[in-house]
Formats: C-alpha cells, structure tokens, sequence
C-alpha cells in the first residue's frame, strides 16, 4: 500500500465525517416525537425482538447496547422505543437511509474533494479550501470565529486550571507563530464546523467530525468526541493520540493481523509498535505490510480522499442464525432469488440515474458442516462477470454458490462418512456487485446497427449497456426474465414480441453464435419476419434461440426471409411426398431416351409443384443472399432448394454408348 512521509503528508487537511446514530436519526426526522426519548432501530425477526442495529444516546445512557435483542433492550430500559426497519422480501429494506446519507453528501461535497465511505460516514480533502482561505482570510485576522468551531477538542492542547474551554481554543486556533501546518488545520476547524452547521439546518441530521493531516487520524477523530462535535489532531499530538490507542482499534488491526500482533509480539497499543524496527516488522509480516505498520505506528498514511460521490459497489445480504441456517439447496436458492432481485434493483437504478454499470458478481456466504474436523475452514467466495437481467443475475448467483459448496465440501461432498451422513449448514449469504465504472460518451449498443432494417428494431434499454457487461458461456438467453419498467416503456405496445421457428436445423445451426451477447433475439419486435411453421397456426410461438436474426441484404433482392414470407403450409399427402423423391424410370436398356423424356417430365411436374406451394421460383433467388449466413446453413439451404438431379443421360467412358445405371432395374411410375 502507499506510504507517505510526513513532509507530503502533514500539509493536507483531511475531515471524517460521521453521523450521530444515524438510523434513529432519519426515523426521529419521520416521527418528530421521538427525539428526546430513548429510542432504537430493530431489525425485526421471531426471535426475541429482533436484533437492534442503532441506539440512540439517551439509549445508551440506560445500558441499552447494539449487541442487544429488543426483548433485552426493553429490560434494560423500560422506556425505548424501538422503530422497525422496513421489510422488504423477507429482509431489512435500507434504502430510506441510503437516500438521507445521499442528501449529506451533497451538502458535504460542496466544499471539496468528497469519498463517501457508507451509507453514514464521508471523507473530506479540504486542503485546497484550506489553502485558500489562509491566504484571502487568514484566522488570525478574522474579528469573530463560529461558536461551534470554538467546541472543537484539539489533542495536546495546554490549559490551565480555570482557563475559559473555548478561549484557549480561539488561541490556538489564531496563533500567529504557528507553523504552516496547524495553520492550514485552524482553517479547517472553521470549514468542518460550517459544514456541520449547514448538515443540521438542510437536513436535521447531527453528525461528528475528526479533522487531522491524513484518512487514518482523522477516522480515529471522529469517534472520540460525540454526538455533534469535532476533534482535531495536531502533527505535533499524533504520538499522544496513538500510545494508547488499543491495537484493535486501528482500521484494518481488528482481525488476524492485530491478533498475530498481540501474541506474537506481545503489543498491545499502537504505540508499543515503535519499540520494534522497520526491518524487524518486514521480517514478520513481508515487506509491504512490516513497512505500513511501521509507518502507522508514527502516525504516517499517504491513503488518498478518492472523490467519490457514489458507492464503489452494491451489495446483499443476510444471515441465518441458529436454528434458521439453511439446510437445503430449494432453501438457499430462495433466498438468492431475493437478494439478487434487491441488487439488480440497486443496479437497474443506478444505470439509470448514474449511467454506470457493474462488471464483476461475486457471492459470499457464511457456513458450517455437521462433521467439521476442519471448523476454521471458510466457505469460500466466488466471482463471476456480471450479466445484467434478474432472471440472469439469480441463476448466476445460485451457480456460483453450488460452486463453492462443492469446494467447501471437499472431495467426498455429502456422501456418508462412517454411519452417518455429513451435512452443511448456511448461516449468512450475501451477493454484491463490484467494478462499477462510468458508461463512456459516445459509445451505443450494437444493437444500433440493427436499427436501419425495418424488420428488425433494438429493444436496447440503454445506449451501450451490452458492449460494457461481460457475458458468459453458460449465459442463459431466455426472455422469461423480467424487464424493467424502462424497457418495457420503450417497446412499442401492440406489436407482437415473437419470431416463429422454422425448423430445428436452423435452431441447432445458430445456437452457439455469439453475434449479439445478453439480449435475445426473440425479444426484439420483429412484425415483418413471422416465420410460418408447417402447420401455419404457430405465429405467436417463441424462438429458442438468438440466431434467427435475419437481415436483409439490400432493397430489391430476394433475402432468405423472402422465401419463407409466402410460403403456403398446406399439408402434402404421403403419395406427394413419394412422388417428389422418386423419379420414374424405365426398365428397359434400350429405351434410354424414353425414360429420359419420362424423368424430365417428371423433374418438370415435381418443380412446377414446388413453385406453386413455396410461392416462390428458384432461378429468380438471388444466390449471393446465402453468403450472409454460416457455412453450415449455407449448405443446408442449398440443398434444400437444389432441384432434383436428372438420370445420367452422358455416355460412358470408351465405347460412346448410353450409360447405364440403377434407373433401369425400376419400372415406369404407373399414373
């Protein structure tokens, strides 16, 4: 990871915002009496009230944790009030608070480079703001500072017994010997607490702040003084802050690194770092990560604001506790059904609203098996391209899962192990989806370049979503998935949505051509080519492939399409069918012109047949139409229309005679 020295770090000036209780505080905007009283956020279930996922402060002063149950929150305090989350396909439904957290960062980001890091905490990088106001209106200059930048908790600051809170912060903050560095943090302890000011009157939302030199003091800030205020972190106060921070508590040290950390070295604060060398770390943990704790250890971090307004992925989930773990694969795909339908929803909005679109699905689960000689073993997780329809997004999904199964299980799957059989259990899934970028300007659908043949209209959504999403071999093109409102907006309304198959060898033909990824051709409105069947009452019916996309090759020739288009289906009786491949031949060797005269009548009668039911005559087909499709179809096209061939009436080699062939053990066709 990038690491930073302190000469190009400590001159930025970087804020964590972060919400007070923000879930309660979107529920109390929605019932105003609520404020003031002890409340929580429950995510309802059977079990005990649910599981609570916000406590307010007055909460929390009667003993109520987030860890709790409603039933244990109500024991502990009588009083609380406890909010439901909406419920949405049997899960907790957060998209009300997402949209208040949206409402923050566009009030946030007003003022410099904004990284929305949930749905209820940012990162600002106000250094530019900062810079500039220290040389237009520099604090010490200013007759008045804000009574909330004057609250602000600045670590390391020195004050004496009965000195006034806020006037040795004004102090600090005006100081005219101050280095460059604490300058430019004055100034931002008067932008983040106009920022604060401006969230609580446009939204009514409080939130805390911490204000330091990079991402990772700031994070750290945040959190020590709330609700509603701020705590600013001087270059000169790092090392207070970090000797006794618990190593756990450091972003990215509450796992197994932090735990390796403890036993293996014996730290227990972030400061107890310090006493061990660069190499001595690299040696432990490799070179990156003994160089990056050694770098957090003095409070060092070169992690960069991203300016990002939107979330850098969309995700689903939810868990299986106890006796509801999921025991069965009808169960799990279930509930990959709905999760993958929440996320495609997200997706389908964000394309919309955002023009931007995922490329990579990836599905995480939770399990354990009933004879687990390996119980620290993880159900794996496992990734794939993302293909946008929900239909396409929930068979991926539950694909994937399948797949990691059969590698959590190992070799021997489920089969039985001694007497009994071994089981698994799923106690949490979840799917998101990754890698969103921008839809690029300029760029459309291939789709487009069917829009110029009147038979064949895009149904395309959005102008270049199939170019940018990566499709699968296994993709499966059915037209049963749903559309969202927007494409359906889009079809016109009365136009019939089917290409009637022709037969099965064009179907088998086209099956593998990937010509056009994601959408199906038999959801494009095709009113002109309505391919006849041989019963002729199938024209609603639908293809089950994608090739049948048939273009016309230019105005005025014959196209493979034009010859279905009059094709008269009426049904040929047995006799019909023997007489077309049956050419009538003479018996006898001497009659060779005769039987010759016979064939040609009959080749004559079995064309002038086959004109009269197809509607259509062969010598009038433009051939060069058949070069617009595959070899194989080619082929069996030409076959198909090839007249039948005449007996050999050319001599044989050497004596000049007429040839003989199997013609003449058959007898003439008696009429």
């Amino acid at each position: 990871m990038p690491v930073a020295r302190p000469e190009t770090s400590d001159a930025r000036v970087i804020a964590h915002v972060d919400m007070d209780c923000f879930y309660v505080q979107v529920e109390q905007r929605k019932q105003p009496e609520l404020r003031g009283l002890p409340t929580a956020v429950v995510q309802y279930n059977e079990w005990q009230g649910g599981g609570l996922i916000a406590v307010s402060y007055e909460a929390r002063r009667c003993g109520v944790k987030r860890s709790m149950r409603g039933e244990e929150a109500k024991a502990a305090c009588p009083d609380i009030q406890l909010v439901q989350v909406p419920v949405a396909r049997g899960k907790a439904d957060l998209n009300t608070y997402r949209t208040a957290g949206s409402e923050v960062v566009s009030i946030l980001a007003q003022s410099g480079k904004c990284e929305r890091a949930s749905i209820d905490e940012v990162y600002l990088d106000l250094t530019d703001a900062a810079e500039s106001m220290l040389a237009d209106a520099p604090p010490e200059s200013l007759e008045s500072i804000d009574e909330e930048a004057l609250k602000s908790h600045i670590l390391g600051i020195n004050r004496e017994d009965g000195d006034d809170f806020k006037e040795s912060v004004r102090d600090w903050i005006c100081r005219k010997d101050a280095d460059r560095r604490d300058k430019l943090l004055g100034c931002g302890i008067i932008i983040v607490a106009e920022l604060r000011k401006q969230v609580l009157k446009e939204t009514e939302f409080s939130c805390s702040a911490g204000v330091a030199h990079n991402k990772m003091l700031a994070k750290l800030a945040s959190g020590m003084n709330k609700p509603a205020q701020q705590t600013v972190v001087p270059y000169a106060a790092v090392q207070e802050l970090l000797t006794s921070l618990p190593i756990k508590k450091m972003k990215q040290l509450g796992g197994k690194l932090g735990t390796s950390l403890q036993t293996d070295l014996g730290i227990v604060t972030v400061g107890d770092l310090l006493q061990f060398s660069e190499t001595k770390l690299q040696e432990h943990y490799g070179i990156n990560t003994g160089t990056w704790l050694w770098n957090i250890a003095r409070g060092i971090s070169g992690e960069e604001v991203q300016g990002r307004l939107l979330p850098k992925s969309h995700g689903s989930g939810k868990t299986f506790p106890g006796p509801r773990a999921l025991r069965s694969l009808s169960n799990v795909q279930h509930w990959l059904n709905q999760l993958s339908e929440e996320l495609y929803e997200r997706l389908s909005s964000d394309l919309e609203q955002n023009k931007r679109i995922a490329s990579t699905l990836t599905l995480h689960a939770t399990a354990f098996r009933s004879k687990d000689s390996d119980s620290h073993k993880k159900f794996p997780s496992k990734s794939c391209p993302l293909r946008y329809g929900v239909t396409k997004v929930q068979e991926d999904a539950f694909n994937l899962f399948q797949a990691a199964l059969r590698e959590y299980m190992g070799p021997f799957g489920t089969k039985p192990q001694g007497n009994k059989k071994e089981t698994w259990r799923i106690t949490g899934l979840s799917v998101s989806a990754s890698k969103i970028v921008d839809i690029p300007s300029g760029t459309s659908s291939i789709m487009r370049y069917f829009q110029s043949q009147s038979t064949i209209p895009s149904c395309s959504t959005s102008g270049c979503l199939q170019e940018h999403v990566a499709v699968t071999p296994s993709a499966s093109e059915s037209c049963s998935e749903q559309k969202s409102a927007e494409t359906e907006a889009a079809m016109p309304p009365d136009k019939d949505m089917s290409i009637t198959d022709t037969s099965p060898d064009l179907d088998n033909s086209y099956g593998n051509m990937d010509m056009v990824p994601e959408k199906d051709v038999s959801c494009q409105s095709n009113e002109a080519t309505e391919f006849p069947t041989q019963s002729g009452s199938n024209k609603g019916t639908q293809t089950k492939t994608s090739g049948q996309k048939i273009k016309e090759k230019s105005r005025g020739m014959h196209s493979v399409v034009d010859i279905f288009k009059n094709y008269s289906a009426a049904p040929r009786s047995k006799q019909e069918t023997q007489e077309d491949s049956t050419v009538s031949l003479t018996s006898n060797r001497g009659s060779l012109s005769s039987s010759t005269s016979h064939s040609s009548e009959m080749n004559k009668e079995v064309g002038d047949r086959r004109e009269t039911e197809w509607g259509y005559k062969v010598g009038e087909i433009d051939q060069s139409v058949f070069d617009e499709l595959p070899y194989e179809i080619q082929r069996e096209f030409r076959s198909f229309l090839r007249p039948n061939k005449r007996p050999n009436a050319g001599k044989s080699k050497g004596d000049g005679s007429a040839s003989s062939g199997i013609a003449h053990y058959f007898p003439p066709l008696k009429r």
